[in-house]
Protein backbone atom coordinates (compact mmCIF):
# COMPACT_ATOMS: atom_id res chain seq x y z
CA UNK A 1 0.00 0.00 0.00
CA UNK A 2 1.45 3.42 -0.92
CA UNK A 3 1.90 6.26 1.50
CA UNK A 4 -1.44 7.84 2.39
CA UNK A 5 -2.17 11.32 3.71
CA UNK A 6 -5.26 12.81 5.32
CA UNK A 7 -5.62 16.39 6.57
CA UNK A 8 -8.14 16.83 9.38
CA UNK A 9 -10.49 19.79 9.73
CA UNK A 10 -8.17 21.50 12.22
CA UNK A 11 -5.23 21.30 9.81
CA UNK A 12 -3.47 18.35 11.43
CA UNK A 13 -1.83 16.12 8.81
CA UNK A 14 -1.86 12.34 9.19
CA UNK A 15 0.56 10.32 7.07
CA UNK A 16 0.98 6.55 7.12
CA UNK A 17 2.77 3.80 5.29
CA UNK A 18 1.78 0.17 5.59
CA UNK A 19 4.81 -2.12 5.74
CA UNK A 20 4.01 -5.76 5.02
CA UNK A 21 5.70 -8.61 6.87
CA UNK A 22 6.28 -6.67 10.08
CA UNK A 23 4.49 -7.13 13.38
CA UNK A 24 5.24 -3.70 14.84
CA UNK A 25 4.18 -0.12 14.27
CA UNK A 26 5.96 3.16 14.94
CA UNK A 27 3.93 6.29 15.51
CA UNK A 28 4.66 9.82 16.59
CA UNK A 29 3.66 13.45 16.65
CA UNK A 30 6.09 15.94 15.10
CA UNK A 31 5.46 19.57 15.99
CA UNK A 32 7.03 22.13 13.65
CA UNK A 33 8.54 24.27 16.37
CA UNK A 34 11.99 24.06 17.93
CA UNK A 35 14.88 26.05 19.30
CA UNK A 36 15.09 28.49 16.40
CA UNK A 37 11.53 29.68 17.07
CA UNK A 38 12.33 30.74 20.64
CA UNK A 39 12.73 34.36 21.78
CA UNK A 40 16.16 34.86 23.36
CA UNK A 41 14.64 35.36 26.82
CA UNK A 42 13.24 31.81 26.82
CA UNK A 43 16.00 29.99 24.93
CA UNK A 44 15.70 26.34 25.92
CA UNK A 45 11.94 26.39 26.49
CA UNK A 46 11.22 23.90 23.66
CA UNK A 47 13.53 21.34 25.23
CA UNK A 48 12.30 22.00 28.77
CA UNK A 49 8.72 21.58 27.56
CA UNK A 50 9.65 18.29 25.88
CA UNK A 51 10.85 17.06 29.30
CA UNK A 52 7.82 18.40 31.13
CA UNK A 53 5.12 16.70 29.09
CA UNK A 54 6.39 13.35 30.42
CA UNK A 55 5.92 14.53 34.03
CA UNK A 56 2.17 14.04 33.93
CA UNK A 57 -1.09 14.85 32.18
CA UNK A 58 -4.64 15.35 33.35
CA UNK A 59 -5.22 11.59 33.38
CA UNK A 60 -1.73 10.07 33.70
CA UNK A 61 1.09 10.46 36.19
CA UNK A 62 4.70 10.38 35.04
CA UNK A 63 4.96 6.80 36.29
CA UNK A 64 1.76 5.77 34.54
CA UNK A 65 3.05 7.13 31.22
CA UNK A 66 6.16 4.97 31.47
CA UNK A 67 4.39 1.89 32.84
CA UNK A 68 1.58 1.81 30.28
CA UNK A 69 3.99 1.79 27.37
CA UNK A 70 6.50 -0.64 28.88
CA UNK A 71 3.79 -2.99 30.16
CA UNK A 72 3.10 -4.01 26.56
CA UNK A 73 6.78 -4.15 25.59
CA UNK A 74 6.83 -0.84 23.75
CA UNK A 75 9.20 2.07 24.11
CA UNK A 76 8.68 5.81 23.85
CA UNK A 77 11.02 8.75 23.48
CA UNK A 78 11.20 12.36 22.36
CA UNK A 79 13.71 14.90 21.14
CA UNK A 80 13.99 18.62 20.45
CA UNK A 81 15.71 19.90 17.32
CA UNK A 82 16.20 23.39 15.97
CA UNK A 83 13.15 23.27 13.69
CA UNK A 84 10.85 20.69 15.26
CA UNK A 85 10.03 18.64 18.37
CA UNK A 86 9.11 14.95 18.21
CA UNK A 87 7.27 12.48 20.46
CA UNK A 88 7.25 8.90 19.20
CA UNK A 89 6.77 5.27 20.18
CA UNK A 90 7.27 1.79 18.77
CA UNK A 91 4.87 -0.99 19.74
CA UNK A 92 3.44 -4.30 18.68
CA UNK A 93 0.74 -3.68 16.10
CA UNK A 94 -2.13 -4.50 18.46
CA UNK A 95 -1.04 -1.72 20.83
CA UNK A 96 -1.17 1.13 18.31
CA UNK A 97 -4.27 2.57 19.96
CA UNK A 98 -2.51 2.82 23.31
CA UNK A 99 0.53 4.53 21.79
CA UNK A 100 -1.67 7.02 19.96
CA UNK A 101 -3.64 7.79 23.10
CA UNK A 102 -0.53 8.38 25.20
CA UNK A 103 1.16 10.60 22.60
CA UNK A 104 -1.99 12.62 22.08
CA UNK A 105 -2.35 13.01 25.81
CA UNK A 106 1.23 14.29 26.16
CA UNK A 107 1.09 16.97 23.48
CA UNK A 108 -2.35 18.29 24.46
CA UNK A 109 -2.99 17.71 28.16
CA UNK A 110 0.32 18.01 30.01
CA UNK A 111 -0.32 19.65 33.38
CA UNK A 112 3.15 21.24 33.70
CA UNK A 113 2.92 20.88 37.46
CA UNK A 114 4.93 23.57 39.29
CA UNK A 115 6.60 21.12 41.68
CA UNK A 116 7.56 18.83 38.82
CA UNK A 117 8.96 21.83 36.96
CA UNK A 118 11.26 22.62 39.88
CA UNK A 119 12.61 19.09 39.82
CA UNK A 120 12.87 18.81 36.05
CA UNK A 121 14.65 22.12 35.56
CA UNK A 122 17.50 20.67 37.65
CA UNK A 123 17.56 17.57 35.45
CA UNK A 124 17.93 19.81 32.39
CA UNK A 125 20.66 21.83 34.12
CA UNK A 126 22.53 18.58 34.76
CA UNK A 127 22.17 17.83 31.05
CA UNK A 128 23.70 21.23 30.28
CA UNK A 129 26.58 20.51 32.67
CA UNK A 130 27.14 17.14 31.02
CA UNK A 131 27.28 18.80 27.60
CA UNK A 132 29.90 21.28 28.80
CA UNK A 133 31.92 18.42 30.28
CA UNK A 134 31.95 16.58 26.94
CA UNK A 135 34.39 18.29 24.59
CA UNK A 136 33.30 16.50 21.44
CA UNK A 137 29.76 17.82 22.11
CA UNK A 138 30.52 21.37 23.18
CA UNK A 139 32.75 21.91 20.15
CA UNK A 140 29.62 21.56 17.98
CA UNK A 141 27.61 23.90 20.23
CA UNK A 142 30.29 26.55 19.88
CA UNK A 143 30.51 25.91 16.14
CA UNK A 144 26.77 26.53 15.72
CA UNK A 145 26.95 29.74 17.76
CA UNK A 146 29.75 31.31 15.74
CA UNK A 147 28.31 30.13 12.40
CA UNK A 148 24.95 31.78 13.16
CA UNK A 149 25.80 34.61 15.57
CA UNK A 150 23.21 36.70 17.45
CA UNK A 151 20.20 34.72 16.28
CA UNK A 152 18.06 31.84 17.49
CA UNK A 153 19.54 29.35 15.00
CA UNK A 154 22.92 29.76 16.69
CA UNK A 155 21.71 29.37 20.25
CA UNK A 156 21.78 26.10 22.17
CA UNK A 157 18.80 23.76 22.02
CA UNK A 158 19.28 23.21 25.77
CA UNK A 159 19.44 26.91 26.70
CA UNK A 160 21.67 28.22 29.45
CA UNK A 161 21.70 27.32 33.13
CA UNK A 162 20.61 30.83 34.10
CA UNK A 163 17.66 30.87 31.70
CA UNK A 164 16.44 27.40 32.69
CA UNK A 165 16.81 28.24 36.38
CA UNK A 166 14.64 31.33 35.97
CA UNK A 167 12.04 30.01 33.51
CA UNK A 168 8.55 30.18 34.99
CA UNK A 169 5.70 27.75 34.56
CA UNK A 170 3.72 30.50 32.84
CA UNK A 171 6.48 30.92 30.25
CA UNK A 172 6.49 27.19 29.47
CA UNK A 173 2.69 26.98 29.38
CA UNK A 174 2.40 30.05 27.17
CA UNK A 175 4.93 28.61 24.75
CA UNK A 176 3.03 25.33 24.54
CA UNK A 177 -0.42 26.88 24.07
CA UNK A 178 0.92 29.30 21.46
CA UNK A 179 3.04 26.96 19.37
CA UNK A 180 1.66 23.42 19.74
CA UNK A 181 -0.93 23.76 16.99
CA UNK A 182 -2.52 21.39 14.49
CA UNK A 183 -1.51 23.11 11.20
CA UNK A 184 2.20 22.96 12.07
CA UNK A 185 2.05 19.34 13.30
CA UNK A 186 2.16 15.93 11.68
CA UNK A 187 1.12 12.55 13.07
CA UNK A 188 3.10 9.87 11.28
CA UNK A 189 2.89 6.08 11.49
CA UNK A 190 4.58 3.21 9.68
CA UNK A 191 4.31 -0.55 10.01
CA UNK A 192 1.48 -3.02 10.40
CA UNK A 193 -1.45 -0.62 10.17
CA UNK A 194 -4.55 0.49 8.30
CA UNK A 195 -4.61 4.15 7.26
CA UNK A 196 -8.31 4.75 7.83
CA UNK A 197 -8.10 3.25 11.31
CA UNK A 198 -5.11 5.46 12.14
CA UNK A 199 -7.01 8.54 10.93
CA UNK A 200 -9.94 7.72 13.19
CA UNK A 201 -7.58 7.26 16.14
CA UNK A 202 -5.96 10.62 15.45
CA UNK A 203 -9.32 12.30 14.99
CA UNK A 204 -10.44 11.19 18.45
CA UNK A 205 -7.15 11.48 20.37
CA UNK A 206 -5.94 14.81 18.92
CA UNK A 207 -9.26 16.66 18.91
CA UNK A 208 -8.05 19.24 21.46
CA UNK A 209 -5.02 20.38 19.46
CA UNK A 210 -5.80 23.99 18.50
CA UNK A 211 -5.82 25.34 14.94
CA UNK A 212 -3.13 27.94 15.59
CA UNK A 213 -0.80 29.81 13.24
CA UNK A 214 2.77 28.83 12.29
CA UNK A 215 5.49 30.16 14.61
CA UNK A 216 7.58 33.03 13.30
CA UNK A 217 11.35 32.69 12.92
CA UNK A 218 14.31 34.77 11.88
CA UNK A 219 15.83 34.15 8.47
CA UNK A 220 19.10 32.23 8.81
CA UNK A 221 22.12 34.55 8.54
CA UNK A 222 25.44 32.75 8.25
CA UNK A 223 28.30 34.64 9.87
CA UNK A 224 31.37 32.46 10.24
CA UNK A 225 34.39 33.10 12.41
CA UNK A 226 36.49 31.49 15.08
CA UNK A 227 35.89 30.27 18.63
CA UNK A 228 38.57 28.57 20.73
CA UNK A 229 38.48 27.13 24.23
CA UNK A 230 41.92 26.30 25.61
CA UNK A 231 41.40 23.41 28.01
CA UNK A 232 43.67 20.78 29.49
CA UNK A 233 42.55 17.69 27.57
CA UNK A 234 44.17 14.70 25.94
CA UNK A 235 42.95 15.73 22.49
CA UNK A 236 42.18 18.80 20.42
CA UNK A 237 38.61 18.64 19.12
CA UNK A 238 38.05 20.65 15.96
CA UNK A 239 34.92 21.40 13.96
CA UNK A 240 35.61 23.29 10.76
CA UNK A 241 32.89 24.36 8.39
CA UNK A 242 31.34 26.62 5.79
CA UNK A 243 27.99 28.05 4.84
CA UNK A 244 25.87 25.11 3.72
CA UNK A 245 22.68 24.54 1.78
CA UNK A 246 18.97 24.49 2.56
CA UNK A 247 16.92 21.36 1.97
CA UNK A 248 15.39 22.76 -1.22
CA UNK A 249 18.64 24.00 -2.75
CA UNK A 250 19.30 22.61 -6.23
CA UNK A 251 22.78 21.57 -5.08
CA UNK A 252 21.61 19.71 -1.94
CA UNK A 253 22.21 16.22 -3.35
CA UNK A 254 25.51 17.21 -4.96
CA UNK A 255 26.64 18.45 -1.53
CA UNK A 256 25.54 15.13 -0.02
CA UNK A 257 27.68 13.24 -2.54
CA UNK A 258 30.58 15.62 -1.85
CA UNK A 259 30.30 14.95 1.89
CA UNK A 260 30.32 11.18 1.37
CA UNK A 261 33.30 11.43 -0.97
CA UNK A 262 35.26 13.79 1.26
CA UNK A 263 34.63 12.34 4.70
CA UNK A 264 31.76 9.88 4.66
CA UNK A 265 33.49 6.60 5.39
CA UNK A 266 36.73 4.63 5.54
CA UNK A 267 37.27 5.01 1.80
CA UNK A 268 36.78 8.79 1.87
CA UNK A 269 39.56 11.22 1.03
CA UNK A 270 39.95 12.64 4.52
CA UNK A 271 39.94 9.26 6.25
CA UNK A 272 42.46 7.79 3.86
CA UNK A 273 44.82 10.75 3.79
CA UNK A 274 44.59 11.96 7.38
CA UNK A 275 44.11 8.76 9.36
CA UNK A 276 45.29 5.86 7.23
CA UNK A 277 48.33 7.43 5.57
CA UNK A 278 49.41 9.89 8.28
CA UNK A 279 47.93 8.52 11.52
CA UNK A 280 47.06 12.05 12.69
CA UNK A 281 43.58 11.31 14.06
CA UNK A 282 41.38 8.58 15.40
CA UNK A 283 38.21 10.19 14.09
CA UNK A 284 37.60 12.46 11.11
CA UNK A 285 34.45 12.89 9.05
CA UNK A 286 32.40 15.44 7.13
CA UNK A 287 28.67 16.15 7.23
CA UNK A 288 26.05 18.63 6.18
CA UNK A 289 23.30 20.08 8.35
CA UNK A 290 20.40 21.48 6.35
CA UNK A 291 17.60 23.79 7.48
CA UNK A 292 14.60 25.18 5.66
CA UNK A 293 16.53 28.33 4.70
CA UNK A 294 20.22 27.60 5.08
CA UNK A 295 22.71 25.10 6.37
CA UNK A 296 26.25 24.13 7.34
CA UNK A 297 28.87 21.93 5.77
CA UNK A 298 31.20 20.68 8.49
CA UNK A 299 34.30 18.59 9.18
CA UNK A 300 35.09 17.14 12.60
CA UNK A 301 38.51 15.87 13.68
CA UNK A 302 39.98 14.79 17.00
CA UNK A 303 43.77 14.95 17.18
CA UNK A 304 46.73 15.42 19.52
CA UNK A 305 48.16 18.80 20.45
CA UNK A 306 51.30 18.07 18.45
CA UNK A 307 49.55 16.60 15.42
CA UNK A 308 47.26 19.61 14.99
CA UNK A 309 50.15 21.53 13.41
CA UNK A 310 50.21 19.10 10.50
CA UNK A 311 46.47 18.43 10.45
CA UNK A 312 45.14 21.86 9.50
CA UNK A 313 47.30 22.39 6.38
CA UNK A 314 46.45 18.83 5.32
CA UNK A 315 42.70 19.44 5.59
CA UNK A 316 43.04 22.68 3.64
CA UNK A 317 45.01 20.84 0.96
CA UNK A 318 42.31 18.16 0.62
CA UNK A 319 39.58 20.81 0.34
CA UNK A 320 41.52 22.60 -2.38
CA UNK A 321 42.07 19.32 -4.25
CA UNK A 322 38.38 18.45 -4.31
CA UNK A 323 37.61 21.93 -5.67
CA UNK A 324 39.81 21.11 -8.64
CA UNK A 325 39.02 17.54 -9.58
CA UNK A 326 37.38 14.28 -8.57
CA UNK A 327 37.14 11.07 -10.54
CA UNK A 328 34.09 9.14 -11.64
CA UNK A 329 34.98 6.09 -9.54
CA UNK A 330 34.93 7.94 -6.21
CA UNK A 331 31.76 9.81 -7.16
CA UNK A 332 30.12 6.48 -8.03
CA UNK A 333 31.24 5.08 -4.67
CA UNK A 334 29.79 8.09 -2.82
CA UNK A 335 26.50 7.80 -4.70
CA UNK A 336 26.31 4.11 -3.80
CA UNK A 337 26.88 4.88 -0.11
CA UNK A 338 24.06 7.42 -0.10
CA UNK A 339 21.65 5.17 -1.96
CA UNK A 340 22.37 2.24 0.35
CA UNK A 341 21.73 4.41 3.39
CA UNK A 342 18.43 5.63 1.96
CA UNK A 343 17.18 2.19 1.00
CA UNK A 344 18.32 0.48 4.21
CA UNK A 345 16.39 3.02 6.27
CA UNK A 346 13.18 1.93 4.55
CA UNK A 347 13.39 -1.41 6.35
CA UNK A 348 12.84 0.14 9.80
CA UNK A 349 9.36 1.23 10.91
CA UNK A 350 10.80 3.89 13.21
CA UNK A 351 13.11 5.33 10.54
CA UNK A 352 10.33 5.37 7.97
CA UNK A 353 7.91 6.98 10.42
CA UNK A 354 10.38 9.78 11.12
CA UNK A 355 11.29 10.25 7.46
CA UNK A 356 7.65 10.73 6.50
CA UNK A 357 7.04 13.25 9.28
CA UNK A 358 10.15 15.28 8.48
CA UNK A 359 9.35 15.31 4.77
CA UNK A 360 5.87 16.63 5.48
CA UNK A 361 7.25 19.38 7.71
CA UNK A 362 10.00 20.37 5.27
CA UNK A 363 8.49 19.81 1.81
CA UNK A 364 4.78 19.48 2.52
CA UNK A 365 4.73 16.07 0.82
CA UNK A 366 6.36 12.65 1.13
CA UNK A 367 9.36 12.18 -1.13
CA UNK A 368 9.41 8.72 -2.75
CA UNK A 369 12.68 6.84 -2.35
CA UNK A 370 12.82 6.47 -6.12
CA UNK A 371 12.81 10.24 -6.52
CA UNK A 372 15.66 10.68 -4.02
CA UNK A 373 17.70 7.89 -5.61
CA UNK A 374 17.20 9.46 -9.04
CA UNK A 375 18.50 12.80 -7.77
CA UNK A 376 21.54 11.12 -6.23
CA UNK A 377 22.18 9.21 -9.47
CA UNK A 378 21.98 12.47 -11.42
CA UNK A 379 24.95 14.00 -9.56
CA UNK A 380 27.95 14.22 -11.89
CA UNK A 381 31.66 14.73 -11.41
CA UNK A 382 31.23 18.32 -12.59
CA UNK A 383 28.45 18.87 -10.03
CA UNK A 384 30.67 17.73 -7.17
CA UNK A 385 33.56 19.99 -8.20
CA UNK A 386 31.22 22.94 -8.70
CA UNK A 387 29.50 22.56 -5.32
CA UNK A 388 32.86 22.13 -3.59
CA UNK A 389 33.96 25.46 -5.03
CA UNK A 390 30.66 27.04 -3.99
CA UNK A 391 30.88 25.80 -0.41
CA UNK A 392 34.58 26.22 0.31
CA UNK A 393 34.66 29.74 -1.09
CA UNK A 394 32.51 30.93 1.83
CA UNK A 395 33.97 32.28 5.05
CA UNK A 396 35.21 29.41 7.24
CA UNK A 397 33.91 28.72 10.73
CA UNK A 398 36.29 27.10 13.21
CA UNK A 399 35.49 25.76 16.66
CA UNK A 400 38.24 24.13 18.74
CA UNK A 401 38.60 22.91 22.30
CA UNK A 402 41.63 21.38 24.01
CA UNK A 403 45.34 22.29 24.25
CA UNK A 404 45.47 24.85 21.44
CA UNK A 405 49.00 26.26 21.55
CA UNK A 406 49.86 24.66 18.20
CA UNK A 407 46.60 25.47 16.38
CA UNK A 408 47.23 27.97 13.62
CA UNK A 409 45.36 31.27 13.40
CA UNK A 410 42.01 31.26 11.64
CA UNK A 411 43.17 33.71 8.97
CA UNK A 412 46.06 31.36 8.16
CA UNK A 413 43.64 28.54 7.36
CA UNK A 414 41.43 30.86 5.29
CA UNK A 415 44.50 32.01 3.37
CA UNK A 416 45.36 28.40 2.52
CA UNK A 417 41.94 27.99 0.89
CA UNK A 418 42.32 31.15 -1.12
CA UNK A 419 45.95 30.67 -2.15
Amino acid sequence: MPVQITTLDNGLRVITERMDRVETVSVGAWVGVGARHEPEAVNGVSHLLEHMVFKGTKKRSARAIAEEIEAVGGHMNAYTAREHTAYYAKMLKEDLGLAMDVIGDLVQHATLDADELERERHVVIQEIHQLHDTPDDIVFENFQAVAFPDQALGRSVLGSEALIEGMSRDAVLDYMTTHYAAPVSVVSAAGALDHDRVVEMVRSTFKDLPAGAPASRETARYGGGDVRVDRELEQVHITLGFEGLAYDDDDYYAASVLSALLGGGMSSRLFQEVREKRGLVYSIYSYQSAYTDGGLFGIYAGTGSGEVTELMPLIADELNKVRQSVDEQEVARARAQLKASILMSLESTSSRCEQLARQMLIYGRPIPAEEIVAKVDAVTVADVVRVAERLFATKPTLSAIGPLANLEADDTFAARLNA
